[in-house]
């Protein structure tokens, strides 16, 4: 079944980690292809080498979304090719790691037009090309709903990217457009790998056995949520933040791997004989 065909997604930060994940499932079901990066061109013509192979149509397009003009630039360079989207998903993500006092203005103003301002003006300009309908996913983390450190500037973003998320999601349902978010936890990526060499940051070999699965997430299991969010079985699910981090943000102390006997092991219940 190719449950995408005849369709053309738009993924910024579509050559690396989860873009290229969800890259792959759209290519594979049929679906044209607007994948935009900001540097690393070769690896991002590699990646275009290999989804064109599994017989897509790939138009690349070099732009820095956390500027205006690379907006317009990504947006001008997809209409030409395609002057119908269907799928517009807001993937590309950047910020800085430090604590609340040290944190400059700089860092914030960057990290809002990086992830918040870029996801609105994006929306903005893919909605005139949704005619007849459309989908768009904006991808979150759990930092918008835990507090942990040095991640208040990412955190508080994504936080605001989910609230976008449920206003879209009003105002664009009578264009026959759904808007939702993935919320990812601690996925295998880059981004994930850059978090955890922080100086002084806890390791992942500390926090992994504290999610109640127990292991990182992949980019391809995050991918396949919101290829789920673009195919037609989603189609009355919108305004929505899905959550996609094995059951990281269920869990509070006191932590499994914190209980001794008789509660330590497998299962809770209570020692034989107990009521």
């Amino acid at each position: 079944m190719r449950p995408f065909e005849g369709r053309t997604a738009l993924i910024t930060g579509g050559t690396r980690g989860i873009g290229t994940a969800l890259a792959r499932i759209l290519a594979e079901g049929g679906a044209s292809l607007v994948l935009n990066y900001k540097q690393r061109q070769e690896a991002a013509e590699r990646t275009a080498a290999e989804l064109r192979e599994l017989g897509a149509g790939v138009t690349l397009v070099q732009a820095d979304v956390e500027t205006t003009e690379g907006i317009e630039r990504l947006f001008e360079q997809a209409a030409a090719v395609h002057p119908r989207l269907d799928f517009f998903v807001s993937n590309a993500a950047a910020s800085s790691f430090k604590s609340i006092l040290d944190l400059k203005a700089h860092h914030l103003d960057r990290s809002f037009a990086m992830n918040v301002r870029a996801f609105v003006l994006g929306a903005q300009r893919a909605v005139p090309l949704m005619s007849g309908g459309g989908r768009i996913v904006a991808l979150s983390s759990y930092g918008s709903i835990r507090a942990y450190p040095t991640y208040a500037n990412l955190g508080s973003g994504k936080a605001a990217i989910e609230a976008w998320v449920r206003y879209m999601a009003l105002e664009f349902a009578p264009r026959g457009i759904n808007v939702n978010a993935v919320n990812g936890g601690i996925i295998d990526t880059e981004s994930a790998d850059y978090f955890y060499r922080v100086p002084g940051m806890a390791s992942l070999e500390a926090v992994l056995p504290k999610i109640p699965k127990a292991r990182m997430g992949t980019p391809q299991e995050v991918a396949e949520v919101i290829a789920f969010l673009l195919a037609p079985a989603s189609e009355y699910i919108t305004g929505q933040t899905i959550v996609v981090d094995g059951g990281l943000s269920i869990v509070s102390p006191p932590f499994l791997e914190d209980l001794s006997p008789p509660l330590s092991g497998p299962g809770l219940s209570p020692p034989s004989g107990d009521a």
